[in-house]
């Protein structure tokens, strides 16, 4: 009983999903107070009489107290957990007891950063809005289909994939084939694409192929900014959207028990089209007969509102971290194309847009008039509010040319124009009231209009139609890597479900039973497979054994987030008949372990600790690295489970050799 909704602070709704159980309990608790006429109330109407008290009320504290809830659990064992985002409020509940608060405020951070890479810097503006609450009832059936698809495929992938459980990326382990697989890369794919006309003005910044959700290889040019671990996360979620693994389906424990057959390798098959999901056969009984005129014509409203397949040729907008020479970027537009090799293995180019030096423009004077805004806010005035950034009249100079560089483009200005105006006068001329308080909602009203410029230039739909590599240039791109990987695929969707197997370290280790190792500097892991619905988790027996373990783990890297938010870096616990142990520790770049330090505890409201929604472990990194100004510092962790009969001095000797052991591995430079 699960549900997640935006909404903003005067109670609209702006977006929800709910599951199936919790549509239900709706239907069931308002179902019967009809509306004039006769007629059922609508659902999200429904969603905003549950919904409405709970905002206003948050509301109102932020108001007269300055500061409001998180989080508060109801009678019937309801969990709510709120966060507020810019302007938007976001609330996530469960009523069934498998999601934890923090697994809850996960969600939320998680959805808020899908979000972000969507919409860029138009979530830092109320006219985040209109992009999740469109007037035009299709193009909002459409926005909605798809984040709800988002945020189920990153539950499915989290519950399923060990790298979404840690928030780290799983690299396939095999040095030769990523070698030359990264030379091909740089030297073909990269080099031949770049030097085409075809481009339509694009240019390949980085290149990376993927084995279910798994790196085989990643080339990033050498004009490109180095992706972020948080974002490359986040866009495997949305290629897995767009092109699921067929293995990441649901198995119970019970269909586990009946499937501990003999290790088979096996290619996957296709996943299956749009055409092919939901067909009946021609004797199959109807599974609905709709008597009600009104359901009926819901029902014709909502074919009507199908969202149609995407062109798998037209790229995806995307908003990804960059780091420049005019300095950091937040969300800087990309194009993302999503190429299918074979089911399952899928090429990813990653663009950059012709006209992106505008939106370097837009952050730039973004930054400085919040900046200015927080400054006023605050009190300061006159040089005091624009002390630490360039001279203001230096920004009314760059933006008067940068608003009449836009009206050459044809794109829109006259809005900002005018707001631009109505600043100029009250900031510059002797009759305003200068840099002061007084200067706030201009500085607002200017955020929006840049904001809005951003919008028009990258967001909307229109966007990018005639902007992008060609359908020749992506289909040669695709037979290349194609004939490169052909006598690949089969081993490679074998080794993807069998990446590293633990049959190679019970002789050297016995009694490990599972292992996780994640290099934090670079974001990548190494772990042995342990799927639910994977046949090499017979390795552990029969299913229902490996299912026992990845719960078993699942509860151990939660409690370890738990000890490493009170600054606790190792954690050794006994938990029936096995022993798990965590570490996290520094290293220089040859391996030398570095000074164990007192790392800060956070506050109970902090950001979940991971990578994907918030990256815990770059700022961590930062704070450890002020000592170390010569160094580059690199951080680990290394999460084992042992059959608890083992003597304690043999498990931490085994942790020990482990971590040297996968240092070298580690190595492969792959991001």
């Amino acid at each position: 009983m699960k549900c997640l909704l935006v909404a903003t602070e005067s109670a609209e709704v702006l977006f929800y999903w709910t599951d199936t159980e919790f549509e239900l309990n709706i239907q069931e608790q308002y179902g019967g107070s009809q509306e004039e006429g006769g007629r059922l109330p609508a659902f999200e109407d429904s969603i905003n009489t549950l919904f409405a008290p709970i905002i206003i009320s948050c509301s109102s504290m932020v108001d007269r107290l300055g500061d409001s809830y998180t989080s508060f659990i109801t009678e019937n064992n309801h969990i709510y957990v709120l966060h507020q985002f810019e302007e938007c409020l976001y609330i996530a509940v469960n009523g069934d007891g498998e999601e934890s608060e923090e697994d809850l405020k996960r969600k939320i951070y998680v959805m808020n950063k899908l979000t972000k890479i969507l919409f860029g810097m138009v979530t830092l503006s109320p006219l985040l809005r209109k992009e999740l609450r469109p007037q035009d009832t299709a193009q909002r059936n459409r926005i909605w289909k798809k984040l709800r698809s988002l945020l189920e495929t990153y539950s499915r992938l989290r519950e399923h994939d060990q790298s979404f459980l840690v928030e780290a990326v799983e690299r396939l382990i095999h040095p030769t084939l990523c070698e030359q697989c990264i030379e091909f890369l740089e030297r073909k794919l990269v080099q031949q694409i770049n030097s085409s006309v075809e481009r339509a003005g694009e240019e390949v910044l980085h290149a990376f192929i993927l084995v279910h959700t798994k790196l085989l290889a990643f080339y990033s040019s050498r004009n490109a900014s180095t992706l972020a671990s948080s974002d490359l996360l986040a866009l495997i979620v949305m290629l897995q959207d767009i092109c699921p693994s067929s293995f990441l389906d649901d198995t119970t424990p019970e269909e586990l028990e009946s499937t501990s057959a003999p290790d088979v390798f096996y290619t996957p098959e296709p996943s299956p089209t749009d055409q092919d999901s939901g067909r009946l056969s021609s004797d199959s009984p109807p599974v609905f007969q709709f008597v009600d005129p009104d359901i009926q014509m819901a029902e014709d409203s909502l074919q009507m509102l199908k969202v149609p397949a995407p062109d798998p040729m037209t790229p995806s907008r995307v908003f990804l971290e960059a780091t420049l020479k005019e300095g950091f970027f937040p969300m800087m537009p990309h194009s993302m194309y999503c190429l299918p090799l074979w089911p399952s293995i899928t090429l990813v180019l990653l663009t950059k847009v012709p006209n992106s030096h505008v939106a370097v423009s837009v952050c730039g004077y973004l930054e400085v008039i919040t900046k200015l805004e927080k400054r006023l806010s605050e009190g300061l005035q006159g040089a005091a509010a624009s002390r630490g950034q360039p001279p203001i009249h230096e920004l009314r100079n760059k933006l008067d040319r940068f608003i009449r560089f836009l009206a050459s483009m044809d794109i829109q200005t006259s809005h900002l124009q005018n707001v631009w105006t109505e600043f100029k006068n009250k900031a510059f001329s002797r009759s305003g009231p200068g840099l002061t308080r007084a200067l706030v909602p201009s500085c607002r009203s200017l955020r929006i209009q840049l904001c809005a410029v951003f919008r028009q230039c990258f967001v909307a739909e229109c966007v990018g139609g005639s902007q992008r590599l060609a359908p020749t240039l992506q289909e040669r791109a695709l037979c290349m890597v194609q004939e490169k990987l052909m006598d690949w695929k089969d081993f490679l969707l074998v080794k993807s479900r069998r990446n590293i197997t633990m049959v190679s370290y019970l002789e050297e280790f016995p009694g490990l039973v599972h292992f996780i190792y994640v290099d934090r500097s670079t974001g990548q892991m190494i772990a042995p497979s342990l799927h639910m619905t994977d046949h090499a988790a017979s390795e552990l027996g029969k299913g229902p054994l490996a299912y026992f373990i990845k719960n078993k783990v699942r509860d151990f890297v939660a409690t370890t987030r738990r000890y490493l938010q009170k600054g606790y870096t190792t954690v050794t616990l006994r938990d029936g008949d096995y022993y798990f142990c965590y570490f996290l520790w520094f290293e220089n770049e040859t391996g030398y372990k570095l000074e164990v330090i007192d790392i800060p505890s956070l506050p109970d409201d902090s950001a979940p600790i991971g990578m994907l929604a918030y990256n815990y472990y770059s700022k961590l990194l930062r704070f450890y690295s002020k000592n170390y100004h010569s160094e580059v510092v690199k951080c680990f962790e290394l999460l084992t489970v042992h059959l608890g009969v083992i003597p304690t001095e043999y498990i931490l000797q085994h942790c020990s050799q482990l971590a040297r052991k996968m240092w070298e591995p580690s190595r492969i430079p792959l991001l």
